[in-house]
């Protein structure tokens, strides 16, 4: 990607693989609000805002990931939407708690009012307390999913893994403890490989657990894109929230700065962090070469991640 030949024919790729993102959303969308309970519902205040919560819009990348994973390992989008509506369940619910004032303290969240904003702080936690065992109680009991028992098994844990203290709940709690501290790299990419890229390498490799049992070297090439891929999205998202657009991001810019987060651009400035997504990207799409053309829905979602503006 280093003369403007390469950039224009991935910038055609990239253009052309809107078009497919945007029929996995559509998907998501519909998938998702059959799967929550109606507003109408007792307790009704929480349905309804579960539902403001989920189906505020975004850009579903997650879900992304676990189709194009299914591609790659000879499913169908009907194999794996139980487990692409279970992680981004989780992914809402983490984002619902995050905006609360104990937390980040955000005010809009996909150009709209954050939960708490649009209900109350006591509802938005309950968003987040009902909306993580819906997740697994779709792992569990989704009637699209393999029906086999331990094919569901290890879906479960993995995303129960990387939700947790060594996953997205522990990253967060050192990223709240680390602010206006001076960290290394080393120390700020773990700190995203669990707060953001737990649950991206989760997205994956679920999708591959419902799957026939893969080659090693096969399930190793995935891990390998999941954790380089789940890296640059976290540092792209850093970048964004120093270079970026407030109207198309959907939120505030410039937060991290004024929380003297410990993040790439503030540790090795703009320059090197775009740097480090151009070498991660490298990475996670020669991570797929054994997998061929079955992986071009994942080669053509980096390439997007890579380029991606909000």
């Amino acid at each position: 990607m280093n003369d403007s030949a390469d950039r224009r024919i991935l910038r055609e790729e990239v253009d052309d693989f809107g078009t497919q993102l945007e029929t996995w959303r559509l998907r998501m969308e519909s998938a998702l609000s059959a799967r929550l309970p109606e507003a109408d519902v007792v307790p009704a205040r929480l349905h309804e805002a579960m539902r403001y919560s989920v189906l505020g819009g975004g850009k579903r990348i997650r879900p992304a990931l676990v189709f194009a994973t299914a591609r790659a390992v000879g499913l169908s989008e009907d194999d794996v939407e139980g487990a692409a509506c279970a992680i981004e369940l989780v992914h809402v619910y983490s984002l619902v708690h995050d905006d609360l004032p104990a937390m980040d303290n955000d005010d809009l969240r996909r150009g709209r009012p954050t939960c708490h904003k649009a209900y109350d702080e006591a509802t938005a936690l309950l968003v987040g307390d009902a909306l993580q065992p819906l997740a697994f109680q779709l792992l569990a009991r989704d009637p699209k999913l393999p029906a086999s028992p331990a094919i569901r098994l290890m879906p479960k844990v993995m995303l129960a893994q990387a939700s947790g203290t060594l996953g997205m709940a522990g990253g967060q709690a050192i990223d709240l403890a680390v602010q206006g501290l001076r960290l290394d790299i080393g120390q700020v990419e773990d700190m995203h490989a669990r707060k953001t890229g737990a649950v991206i390498r989760a997205s994956v490799l679920m999708a591959a657990e419902c799957a026939p049992p893969l080659d090693p070297n096969l399930y190793g090439a995935l891990s390998r894109f999941a954790n380089a891929v789940g890296l640059a999205f976290q540092i792209q998202d850093d970048l964004l929230d120093v270079t970026g657009d407030a109207s198309m991001l959907g939120k505030a810019t410039g937060a991290d700065s004024e929380r003297a987060k410990p993040t790439h651009p503030a540790v090795i400035g703009i320059s090197a962090s775009q740097q480090r997504v151009r070498l991660l990207h490298s990475q996670a799409v020669h991570a797929l070469a054994p997998f061929g053309e079955r992986a071009q829905a994942l080669r053509s979602l980096a390439h997007w991640l890579l380029s991606r503006q909000y």
